[in-house]
């Protein structure tokens, strides 16, 4: 199948199959990007999911737009963008034409008190997969129990605070730990691979001398 073509029928059926919003999208891109298409690693999901958080525009949205990119540049970025957008547009859009009809239908009620808790697994899922991915690493796990322990105090004594500051908090916290830590391990790495290099051209040095001093004997 044309890359192209596979890409939009994917992000449609992402698009048209997943409620919820981006976040409940999350697991099923991963599990057709990745684990299926193999288009993305998981490091690379993980990414994204921070990239297309921190960026203006939903998240899935953001993640097709990334993901069509990688495979095939600015056209397969337009292509997946469009195909997970299409499907939630068109039913909006009939939705929209007997909207005061549609949320009193007493099946379609119940049919939307089962979704939201498909949708509450789906972003449970999300979690526990990007909590796997962070290891052992001391740091992100405080910063995760942190941020976590931080949201449900603010949604349950309903203050007004922005999870955007707390998302800015824990950039700026990884900064400056990379900026302590992070450049000493690259400074010991690049004297560890001088030293490597230094090494094994002395080392060739010194047998070819011995290779033409052997001759001249």
């Amino acid at each position: 199948m044309n890359i192209l073509l596979d890409l939009f029928l994917t992000f449609a059926k992402i698009g048209l199959f997943t409620f919820g919003g981006g976040y409940a999208m999350i697991s099923v891109i991963e599990d057709n990007c990745v684990e299926k298409k193999k288009w993305i690693t998981h490091d690379d999901m993980m990414n994204i999911t921070v990239i297309a958080e921190s960026t203006p525009g939903p998240v899935a949205i953001n993640c097709a737009t990334f993901v069509g990119y990688k495979q095939k540049g600015v056209i397969g970025a337009i292509v997946a963008t469009l195909g997970v957008v299409l499907p939630s547009f068109v039913i909006i859009f009939l939705i929209a034409k007997v909207l005061d009809n549609f949320l009193e239908n007493k099946w379609i009620a119940a049919a939307f008190r089962g979704i939201k808790l498909a949708v509450g697994v789906l972003i449970l899922d999300v979690a526990l997969r990007m909590i796997k991915q962070l290891g052992k690493k001391p740091l992100p796990i405080i910063l995760m129990t942190v941020s976590a322990l931080a949201m449900m105090t603010i949604n349950v004594l309903a203050l007004q605070f922005s999870s955007i500051i707390i998302m800015l908090m824990c950039g700026a916290v990884g900064l400056i730990a990379y900026l302590i830590y992070g450049r000493k391990k690259d400074k010991v790495m690049d004297a560890d691979c001088s030293y490597d290099i230094t090494h094994g051209v002395e080392s060739s040095v010194s047998a070819t001398d011995a290779g033409e001093a052997g001759e001249r004997k």
